[in-house]
């Protein structure tokens, strides 16, 4: 195998996720098998436990993996299903390291940092398969937290030989108006750092606000010590996409094969929306900390060649009167509730659910939006004042969302959440099926209460029977979906459709969800 290390300097947040990931698909079109990884040197496990608010969204792979948003990237870019392999934490290391000592089987030695640590990190990152691993190490250099990622990796090269290893570096020049320059130092700063870890760049990929002039471009290659033709200048784009077009029109897969000896063939196809149009999508949510906290649903949109939906807070939708909740809503052609945990907010969804329902607005549910759905039938429609979920309220009277039995028993792992792919059943007759044109599928899924149908069958009915009630369009052994037959497009899902979206494959029920508001 060869490698492609990409480490990030100045900032973090820079893109070096997109970059790796546009990186590893141009490797792929050129004829390559191509592995990728993230190595995030936080102490967590996972990200399963990280706030959306600080840290965006947490990504579920196939297996039931919580990982970081950047594998969210590498499977949208890349088009392949990741898993828990494709993601070390220094948590995971750490934990591994402290459990084998406690079994004794580092033979009574002293365990430090070097070499029983390292020799962790090494040992899972030759566990992946394929030509070549293009692996990100989150973070930045200088960072104490990611210095014994470096320094696995400096003995990985040693051990395999440099030649079998790129390296590009990730940095960040700002643009000082009041000089009118663009400002290298911090740049220049960062690849010394790198270099003290024992590393030293093949490329350096310069992330800007605006275009650089050549002379500050000359001026990080001097001081990196790379050519002019290995420094490489990405301003801002509005459209990441662009990306892997962008690094192929600069040869930048020609120039990695060259160093690594592999051959590749130029055969690149990268079809992505290049113009979009303008709907007025509210996401009902309450994580505004960062864009990313919802990053999966708005990329399902945005690839579909829709603007990105605007987030609404959940909590302005609280305590107001209908006309001011049309005031706010009414600009919107529809309405997606978003997936969450914590009771903040949830009524505020609940009104926006109300809103759509009494109002035809084209409605989807997710996650936890599908179980604002049937609290809000339940309230308004079946008239059970405080009908709620036992995760707000343990004590309601009407507990239509609920922790089953049957899934504390069997369902364990995350503590009794339900995560990763599981099977269900479609229902003929309901729109999910038109949507899917399939009985069987399976979808990602990370909860942990249930639709309560066994306590409040009345609320349901058959597709195709008469009466004003929630349809069951998709079941397992809980409720993965519910529908109303008689709305343009009402319909919530227990699993998470944003997580299998992928560039030129968005999932379905994105693409019906559009298609009625384009009606």
């Amino acid at each position: 195998m060869k490698y492609v290390i990409v480490t990030g300097g100045v900032l973090s947040g820079i893109g070096k996720g997109i970059l790796s990931a546009s990186t590893a698909r141009i490797l792929k079109e050129a004829g390559l098998d191509v592995s990728v990884l993230k190595i995030d040197p936080y102490l967590n496990v996972d990200a399963g436990t990280m706030n959306p608010n600080q840290h965006g969204e947490v990504f579920v792979t196939d297996d039931g993996y919580e990982a970081d948003l950047d594998l969210g990237h590498y499977e949208r870019f890349l088009g392949v299903n990741m898993s828990m392999k494709n993601n070390i934490t220094a948590g995971q290391i750490y934990l591994s390291v402290i459990e084998k000592e406690r079994e004794g089987k580092y033979l009574g030695s002293t365990v430090q940092m070097v070499p029983h640590v390292t020799e962790e990190i090494k040992e899972r990152i030759k566990s992946l398969k394929g030509e070549v691993l293009v692996a990100e190490i989150g973070g930045t250099v200088g960072d104490i937290e990611g210095q014994i990622f470096l320094e696995a990796i400096r003995e990985l090269a040693l051990e395999k030989g440099r030649e079998e290893f790129f390296f590009i570096h990730v940095t960040y020049v700002p643009y000082l108006k009041t000089t009118n320059e663009f400002k290298t130092k911090p740049t220049q700063q960062s690849i010394q750092l790198l270099m003290r870890s024992g590393i030293s760049p093949d490329m350096i990929v310069v992330r800007s606000e605006n275009e650089m002039n050549s002379h500050s471009l000359k001026k990080v290659a001097l001081f990196g010590g790379v050519k002019e033709s290995d420094v490489v200048n990405l301003p801002d784009t509005k459209n990441v996409y662009e990306i892997p077009e962008i690094l192929h029109s600069l040869k930048i897969h020609e120039r990695i094969a060259e160093k690594l000896n592999l051959k590749i063939r130029d055969n690149f196809k990268w079809e992505y929306p290049k113009f979009f149009k303008k709907k007025r999508i509210a996401l009902i949510g309450k994580y505004l900390g960062t864009d990313d906290a919802y990053k999966s649903i708005i990329e399902s949109i945005f690839l579909l060649g829709v603007e990105k939906p605007e987030i609404v807070d959940s909590m302005i939708l609280e305590d107001i009167s209908e006309s001011e909740m049309k005031s706010i809503l009414s600009e919107y052609e529809g309405l997606i509730i978003a997936p969450g945990f914590g009771k903040r907010g949830i009524e505020g969804k609940i009104n926006a659910v109300k809103y759509a329902r009494e109002n035809n607005i084209p409605v989807l549910g997710i996650c936890l939006g599908m179980q604002m759905m049937v609290i809000e039938f339940a309230r308004n429609v079946m008239g059970y004042n405080g009908a709620n979920s036992t995760e707000f309220d343990p004590n309601t009277k009407y507990p239509v969302i609920d922790m089953m039995e049957e899934q504390k028993k069997i369902l364990k792992l995350g503590g009794t959440m339900r995560l990763g792919s599981q099977d269900m059943e479609i229902i003929e007759g309901t729109k999910l099926f038109e949507i899917y044109k399939r009985k069987y599928a399976s979808e990602r899924h990370r909860h942990r209460y249930e639709v309560n149908i066994q306590e409040f069958p009345e609320m349901f009915k058959n597709p195709g029977e008469p009466g004003y009630k929630l349809v069951v369009s998709a079941k397992s052994k809980f409720v993965e979906a519910i529908e109303i037959d008689s709305h343009p497009f009402f319909v919530g899902v227990q699993f998470h459709p944003e997580y299998k979206s992928k560039v030129g494959d968005v999932h379905p029920i994105f693409k019906a969800f559009l298609e009625v508001i384009d009606k």
